[in-house]
């Protein structure tokens, strides 16, 4: 039935059922996409059952087949900022509030990843303890394509993937299906979509789900992305952008070519913040992480690329963004150094 204690929010559906307590996101034609709203409400919601003894643990899972969730609603942050609303920095805040109460929550969280899981999706799917992907997941953090940055924990997260998966992953977004993700760390098991739904009733009945999820994984076959790694390892433990170029460039075979390819369409600018969060992040704890990010997005939102980005891609759908600057060689160490420090309002604030 659905949760009487809570107003419910627009575009979610929570319920307790049995021993566990869902929250779906159910905006699925944005392809679940999340707002202030979804944020405002999951944390609500995840705060009044953090001590209720009656919700041993929590799931979450989606709308659709498409997409888990494709990411925050970057098309309404793009016209907050355009419009200078103060909320817009509001979002993020909040949002990674939650990305850090996902992350410590005392009872387990399964997320029920099936489709797409991108961006904002990634903070609320895989910051949680037991992360479920079936044959149709496909992860990314694409975000320096926009001009953006790998948020949600992304400076936690991607550096303790394998080697220097995650640095890959941070420069080029990447797209992992299921074993690959697997083999990545972002999931946890393995369960095929016709399964899901005997999955999520079967989760009801239950106090402690880990032996459910182990008696439903399934071997999801090599991960391709593993004949990679040698060679992502070797480039991608450059210290530099122009570093990791030159050694693709220097590489024979068609993946460096079109690796190389794919970075030089990114945003110079989020390529070089991206690389800096993955070295920084591979040895702070996952608050320090999301300080970080709020540093980082606090600088970004006052920039150019991101709404260039997603006029590109989103509005215009051009594919043609025009980055300022544009060439690497021009970027200016000062400004990117400058998305590292706290903003004027202080930094982001647990609690």
């Amino acid at each position: 039935m659905t949760d009487a204690t809570d107003t419910e929010p627009t575009d979610l559906a929570i319920e307790r059922r049995g021993k566990a307590g869902f929250i779906k996101l159910d905006r699925p034609q944005a392809l679940n996409a999340l707002t202030h709203g979804m944020v405002r409400g999951i944390r609500a919601t995840l705060d009044a059952w953090r001590d209720d003894p009656t919700i041993a643990h929590v799931v979450f899972t989606a709308a659709g087949e498409k997409a888990f969730s494709a990411g925050g609603d970057i098309r309404h942050i793009y016209d907050l900022g355009r419009a200078g609303d103060p909320t817009q920095i509001e979002f993020f805040r909040d949002e990674y509030r939650l990305n850090a109460v996902i992350r410590a929550y005392p009872k387990p969280i399964t997320a029920l990843i099936d489709g797409i899981v991108m961006g904002g999706g990634v903070g609320i799917a895989v910051n949680g303890r037991y992360r479920v992907g079936s044959e149709k997941t496909a992860f990314a953090m694409p975000e320096v394509g926009i001009g953006f940055f790998p948020d949600v924990g992304g400076t936690y997260i991607l550096p303790r993937c394998p080697g220097r998966l995650g640095t890959w992953l941070a420069l080029t977004g990447g797209r992992l299906r299921q074993a690959d993700a697997r083999f990545a760390g972002i999931l946890t098991h393995c369960v095929p979509r016709a399964r899901l739904a005997e999955l999520a009733a079967d989760l009801a009945e239950v106090a402690d789900p880990l032996p459910l999820l182990t008696a439903f994984d399934a071997d999801p076959g090599p991960a391709p992305v593993a004949a990679l790694m040698p060679e992502i390892d070797r480039i991608f433990a450059r210290p530099t952008v122009g570093e990791i170029l030159a050694a693709l460039d220097a590489s024979p075979g068609d993946w460096a070519a079109a690796t190389a390819r794919d970075i030089r369409s990114k945003s110079p600018t989020s390529l070089e913040i991206a690389l800096r969060q993955m070295q920084m992040g591979a040895t702070r704890d996952f608050e320090d992480c999301m300080r970080l990010e709020f540093r980082i997005v606090s600088r970004i939102l006052k920039g150019d690329d991101f709404y260039e980005g997603v006029r590109s891609v989103i509005i215009d759908k051009d594919n043609a963004p025009r980055w300022r600057p544009a060439d690497p060689e021009e970027i200016d160490i000062v400004d990117i150094e400058a998305h590292f420090v706290a903003p004027a309002g202080g930094d982001l604030t647990f609690g």
